[in-house]
Order: C-alpha cells, then sequence, then structure tokens
C-alpha cells in the first residue's frame, strides 16, 4: 500500500469516528470511495461530501512527495474545509489514541 493510499485511508477512519460521535442523529450509510477498506465506514450526507472532497484535492497534490497537510506550503482546500479537516483529525486522533490505536499516534504527531 502506497503512502498516498495508507494517508486517505486514515483520512476516512477519522471521518468515520468524528462522524459517528457528532452526526449520530442523521442517517449514515457505508460510501464506496475508491480507497481498500472504505466499505466498512458509514457518513452522513456532510461528512461523505467532505471526504469525497478532501479525496479528490489530495489525488490532484502537484507536491512530489506529499508531505503532511499541517506541514505543507500549498493549501489544496479551501478555508472552511481546511478547518473542517482540522476539527475531524484532531478530534479523531485523540479519540482513537485514547481508545488504544497507538498505531495512529506516529500519524497524529508528524
Amino acid at each position: 500500500m502506497d503512502k498516498e493510499t495508507k494517508d486517505l485511508g486514515v483520512l476516512a477512519l477519522f471521518t468515520s469516528v468524528y462522524c459517528a460521535a457528532h452526526h449520530s442523529e442523521q442517517k449514515r450509510e457505508t460510501v464506496d470511495l475508491g480507497l481498500p477498506d472504505s466499505g466498512k465506514y458509514r457518513y452522513c450526507p456532510a461528512c461523505s461530501e467532505l471526504l469525497r472532497y478532501a479525496i479528490e484535492r489530495r489525488k490532484r497534490c502537484p507536491l512530489d512527495p506529499k508531505p503532511t497537510c499541517k506541514h505543507c506550503q500549498v493549501h489544496c482546500y479551501r478555508a472552511g474545509h481546511r478547518e473542517k479537516v482540522r476539527a475531524i483529525m484532531r478530534y479523531s486522533g485523540k479519540t482513537l489514541i485514547l481508545r488504544g490505536r497507538l498505531d495512529l499516534l506516529w500519524h497524529y504527531l508528524f
């Protein structure tokens, strides 16, 4: 699995955790994102749309090798989307690490 696919998989996981915690009253469905294991996560329509947008922007990144988004000089997302992705990463990273997913600690810190 290449780095881009792994990063997008982490984003899909983090978005599903955030969506479950913040949008539990909304109808959530599985969405085919074209990523390995993406079919096991469920999203509300708003989170699904944000995730599709993020995946499209990540795949179009002109930088090679792609740095992590928080260390990148070129911001791919529009301002509102950037803040939402930051909120998702902040919430889900802490939540999953506290649940014992120490493998994500590396991604969360760097």
